[in-house]
């Protein structure tokens, strides 16, 4: 008996009509910097040095965690795309990176091209909010290793900055203002915990529905996580930003000392953050002191910015300009602790 590489379970025409279902969808994210098509080995990207004094690269590189587990329950796909190019996006932003390009990976135990093509055209739509270029990845098919009706997803961004405006977070000093930019909802973090609550402890199917926040527990928790490009780029261009943070796993306890110098403690005020109702119901469903919350969670805010006091109200005034939703959270005072968190 003669075998194949279909008998073995990896569909090679159905990897062709993948490619073919995402194409348009990949052209949609192109940038003037891309030079190559997909289909190649390798995605090729022009960097118009002349723009930099001294440019530097900056990447970032995550997945979606098991957020994914929630796009399986609900055989809803074309979203969490969103989450891993937000995942990689807001992290190089907290360097003062110009988000340049993308590349994904995704792995299955079963390659069905639609529902594959739906996953890419999730990661295009994030492409083109943290306005970055989808210059290429990889969709392998791995039967035996995955289940066939699930799929893990990983990427990565590369941006740019000038070497003199890299943000670190050193330039931080007593008087600075820290500023909350909002979330979309929990992002892509501490889901573990948030499916051991609704799914076991709640025992809740995706499709209930629950009152206070109007929609489904499945849509809640789908809700892509948000891209900050758009508001926070245009802000390092224009003001001096001294640090920033994206609230992800750890929450505001393992992130935000991340960019606070030694001797300095960002102190912020919890009264001041509009928690958002899915936080609320996780900490009463799960029994969960507000420390643990604030240090598994974003609580509402996505990204922190800390900034001289003297620029607040310019910066505030922009954000006010865009629409966008923030919080005055705090000040940088002296201290031992990077962080004290106060319910004042």
């Amino acid at each position: 008996m003669t075998l194949t590489y279909k008998d073995a379970g990896v569909d090679k025409e159905a990897g062709y009509k993948e490619v073919q279902l995402i194409k348009n969808i990949i052209k949609k994210t192109h940038t003037s910097g891309v030079i190559s098509d997909i289909g190649g080995f390798a995605g090729l990207f022009q960097l118009n040095a002349e723009d930099y004094k001294e440019p530097v690269l900056v990447s970032g590189t995550d997945g979606v965690g098991t957020k994914l587990k929630i796009a399986f329950m609900m055989d809803k796909h074309d979203t969490i795309g969103e989450d891993c190019v937000a995942m990689c996006v807001n992290d190089i932003l907290c360097q003062g990176a110009k988000p340049l390009f993308f590349l994904d990976y995704v792995a299955t135990g079963k390659l069905v091209p639609d529902k594959m093509a739906k996953v890419v055209e999730g990661i295009a739509n994030g492409c083109i909010k943290g306005g970055c270029a989808l210059i290429g990845g990889e969709t392998a098919e791995m039967p035996g290793f995955y289940n066939e009706d699930e799929y893990d997803l990983a990427g990565f961004c590369v941006g740019v900055v000038d070497k003199e405006k890299i943000i670190d977070g050193s330039k931080v000093e007593e008087g600075d203002v820290v500023l909350g930019l909002t979330s979309s909802g929990i992002h892509s973090n501490g889901y573990s915990l948030v499916r051991k609550i609704v799914f076991e402890k709640e025992n809740m199917g995706v499709d209930k529905f629950i009152p206070e926040l109007g929609t489904t527990i499945g849509e809640e928790l789908l809700k892509p996580t948000r891209i900050y490009t758009k508001t926070v780029y245009p802000l390092i261009e224009k003001f001096n930003i001294k640090g920033i943070v994206h609230i992800t796993g750890g929450g505001f306890y393992e992130n935000i000392p991340r960019i606070v110098p030694e001797g300095l403690t960002a102190v912020i005020d919890t009264k001041k953050v509009d928690t958002q109702e899915i936080f609320n119901l996780l900490a009463k469903w799960g029994n969960i002191n507000r420390e643990e919350m604030y240090s598994t969670f974003n609580m509402g805010i996505g990204m922190v910015l800390i900034v001289s006091k003297d620029e607040v109200d310019q910066i505030s005034k922009q954000l006010k300009g865009q629409e966008e939703d923030f919080v005055l959270l705090g000040e940088i005072k002296k201290g031992k602790e990077k962080v004290l968190l106060c319910h004042q």
